[in-house]
């Protein structure tokens, strides 16, 4: 087979974008050039490497497997690099981590002081749900991940940075906002407006509940965890969050923390990656960072 590295790193926006036009967009390239060189690399295949159905891009086997190989090729290839850069003593490269959203609140103050000793690191940083970590994961896509629950199937080396918190959050004027202590079964009739389920927030809410053998009457599912302090502030119901979606002074917000029996539930932030995975030098060096920092 005769293809080039550029062609390989098309190939690989077009698995990531799903489109023809969205490689291109990501090469800087014409689609019409995009599509020849897909077209030439089908041809040295010698197989359909994708699909088009109903105007979108499916990967047939062989293309799946091309994906896997030059993403292999490409991690090799940029962990040479950094190590080459390294032996120049340069501080050159490329920090790829994906996050829960949850994790947004934190990990920008994580990457600061490594963004301020090393100034020439790209970071590119995914804050997506924890399904689509989880996904990226068992791809392997990106160097780091940081989610509060992580998948127990994989064999992962596994770190725990940081404690997060679980409390139970209602109306700044909630009857129950001047208690000192409250228990749960006090709330049954309330609304219980959560996160969707597969969260790491909601995982750990659900195992809670379960250990109670607690049942809430009315459930409320909200996507964010703004959407859910939204609804919180205007009376729809309590809810479940980390304490590192809130700001210090949440009664700012017209909301309240209530001390309920059982709260907050311990869990804790990890940062995770393929045992198997052979870190770049920049991903050692932050992960080294990080470790120093972490309060677990």
């Amino acid at each position: 087979m005769n293809i080039t590295f550029r062609q390989l790193r098309l190939f690989m926006a077009l698995a990531e974008t799903g489109s023809v036009s969205g490689a291109a967009r990501a090469m800087h390239v014409t689609q019409p050039t995009a599509s020849m060189q897909l077209r030439e690399i089908s041809e040295s295949v010698g197989l359909p490497v994708y699909d088009l159905v109903a105007r979108k891009i499916h990967l047939t086997e062989a293309g799946q497997r091309l994906a896997c190989t030059a993403r292999a090729i490409m991690d090799e290839w940029d962990g040479f690099e950094q190590q080459i850069n390294a032996l120049k003593g340069l501080t050159r490269g490329r920090l790829r981590m994906a996050v829960v959203s949850t994790a947004k609140y934190f990990v920008p103050r994580l990457l600061g002081s490594f963004c301020e000793q090393h100034p020439g690191i790209d970071i590119s940083l995914e804050v997506l749900n924890r399904d689509r970590v989880v996904q990226r994961l068992r791809e392997n896509l990106d160097d780091l991940y940081v989610l509060s629950q992580p998948p127990t199937d994989m064999d992962l080396a596994d770190h725990a940075i940081l404690s997060n918190p679980l409390v139970l959050i209602a109306p700044g004027d909630h009857p129950f906002s001047g208690r000192k202590r409250i228990a749960l079964r006090a709330l049954q009739g309330e609304r219980f407006i959560l996160r969707e389920a597969g969260s790491g927030t909601r995982l750990s809410t659900d195992r809670f509940f379960r250990q109670q053998s607690f049942v809430p009457d009315r459930l409320l599912e909200l996507g964010s965890n703004e959407a859910i302090k939204e609804a919180v502030a205007v009376h729809l119901g309590v809810a479940i969050l980390s304490r590192h979606a809130l700001r210090a002074e949440i009664d700012q917000d017209g909301l309240c923390i209530l001390p309920v029996t059982g709260f907050p539930i311990r869990s804790h932030w990890h940062v995770v990656y393929p045992r198997a995975r052979q870190l770049s030098p920049v991903a050692e060096v932050f992960l080294k960072n990080l470790l120093a920092q972490a309060h677990p």
